[in-house]
């Protein structure tokens, strides 16, 4: 966000206690469109919440509280989960689950450490399910094309993919920024980084996502050059070369007409890199 002079405001990071209020409304703002009549449990339709429908409940939350806050400070996609599962069982009465507007006073140490240990969406879904899921919107997402020849976000990243796969072939948590980098371009295009971010939050590992959430602060344009105070901060970290080469192969897959493999396939070989069926 920029004010009319380009500078940038400076929105202060978001505490425990915002991250709750927003996660709060978002829920409030979904669940009568998702929960089914007398659910018996949350199940398949708290799954079914899409991360476009979580993502932009989660902004007008925010506005709605009067929240400056950066997309990658917004409570994650399980925190609203959490929320709405409390006003089901309010709702249901199957649960002690009490929906309260504003967390106790005495709870705040409880919800900053929380707010440093997302619970995983993976303990829920499969997170292959989850990187399918936040990869296949983005063959739907045309691009510049003076920027982006090779033509749509998933063609790209997919370019990335492979680029990555001849660098660093067993290297799970870099080959998975490669092929996750661009997500957030399919939720908020003019926010991509930090939508990414939010919607891959507790998915991936914290090297996987501070790549993505990175990616794109090496690109130093007319508009948006890279500060010195910037770059002592990216350098300072010990995933800075990593960083450095998935700027070079962001960059370097744009390539119109470049055979590619699938989706499935990329997320299978990744997979496999789990399971350690290259061994076999």
């Amino acid at each position: 966000m920029q004010d009319r002079y380009r500078n940038r405001y400076k929105v202060p990071k978001a505490t425990g206690r915002m991250r709750a209020q927003i996660a709060l409304e978002a829920a409030r703002r979904l669940y009568p469109t998702i929960a089914p009549a007398n659910p018996e449990e949350p199940g398949n339709w708290l799954d079914s919440v899409g991360p476009n429908e979580l993502y932009v409940a989660k902004r007008k939350a925010a506005a709605v509280l009067g929240h400056r806050i950066r997309p990658g400070d917004l409570p994650s996609d399980e925190e609203v989960r959490d929320q709405l599962v409390s006003i089901w069982r309010g709702a249901t009465g199957m649960g002690e689950g009490e929906v309260e507007g504003e967390p106790p006073e005495e709870q705040g140490d409880d919800i900053a450490e929380a707010d440093a240990a997302v619970p995983a969406m993976a303990e829920h879904i499969d997170r292959f399910a989850i990187y399918r899921l936040r990869l296949l919107p983005l063959e739907s997402v045309k691009q510049n094309a003076r920027l982006h020849p090779e033509g749509d976000a998933l063609y790209h990243s997919l370019q990335v993919f492979e680029l990555a796969r001849d660098e660093r072939p067993y290297d799970e948590e870099f080959l998975l920024a490669a092929l996750l980098h661009d997500v957030g371009k399919a939720i908020d295009p003019s926010e991509h980084v930090g939508a990414g971010v939010e919607s891959l939050r507790g998915a991936v590992t914290p090297r996987t996502l501070w790549l993505i959430e990175h990616h794109m602060d090496l690109l130093a344009t007319r508009e948006r050059p890279i500060s010195g105070k910037l770059r002592r901060e990216l350098e300072d970290s010990e995933w800075f070369d990593d960083l450095k080469l998935l700027r070079e192969l962001d960059d370097a897959g744009r390539v119109p007409g470049q055979p590619v493999g699938t989706l499935d396939e990329a997320l299978a070989y990744i997979k496999g890199l789990e399971t350690e069926s290259y061994l076999d």
